[in-house]
């Protein structure tokens, strides 16, 4: 892959991915700010989510993937569609996104622009939760994606708005997601000491969409 290509891929997610954490914390302390009401937040929270993935994967799909994701980049990888070289240039920009989306939000709102969340997110039942969050998700882009690469992006928002309400752990589903979250003590953080807990939920229920996938597609 040439470096022109190889950075209109990375840029776009990096773009993208900050663009996702933008509106998933942003409207999260919009909803906040608006109400006391934590279903009504959540409820904002989750349209918002929704509608901004979807269009985001329009808008960057046919450049890089629109993973915005690097559980959905480790199954690309897995499927022989990414190298190496390319996965972890995929993972970094993400994650530079991810932080940078959060950084952005705060700021947008009048917070501290570097902040650590409180908002506690532990316990065997949200790391379950993680799991099938995550398969799920990567189940949806898997299959779907046979039918017609368009069909994604509607299928995931779709999803991702059913999970944050059928998850009780509100369907993070994306390491980087999570990672950037950590940086905003609002509606939408979850503490540090968490994460590590809830990227590996995440990884084992991308592969295992990954496995399952494999047994559908066998003849």
């Amino acid at each position: 892959m040439k470096l022109k290509e190889q950075m209109k891929i990375y840029l776009s997610e990096y773009i993208g991915t900050a663009f996702l954490l933008m509106i998933v914390v942003g409207s999260g302390i919009m909803g906040q700010s608006l109400t006391d009401n934590n279903a009504l937040v959540l409820l904002a929270n989750t349209i918002a989510t929704g509608a901004g993935l979807t269009v985001l994967i329009w808008m960057f799909g046919n450049v890089s993937g629109a993973h915005f994701n690097p559980a959905v980049s480790m199954i690309m990888y897995a499927n022989n569609e990414l190298k190496a070289k390319e996965l972890g240039g995929y993972c970094l920009f993400q994650v530079s996104g991810a932080i940078t989306g959060t950084l952005l939000a705060n700021y947008m709102f009048g917070l501290d622009l570097l902040q650590f969340s409180t908002n506690s997110r532990t316990g065997i039942n949200l790391y379950f939760s993680e799991m099938i969050a995550t398969f799920g998700l990567l189940l949806v882009i898997l299959r779907v994606r046979t039918l017609k690469f368009e069909l994604i992006a509607p299928a995931v928002g779709l999803y991702i708005t059913a999970a944050y309400w059928f998850t009780s752990s509100t369907s993070f589903a994306n390491p980087a997601v999570t990672i950037g979250r950590m940086l905003t003590d609002t509606f939408t953080g979850i503490q540090p000491e968490n994460v590590l807990l809830f990227i590996i939920s995440q990884l084992i229920g991308a592969f295992l969409a990954y496995l399952v996938n494999k047994l559908i597609e066998a003849d």
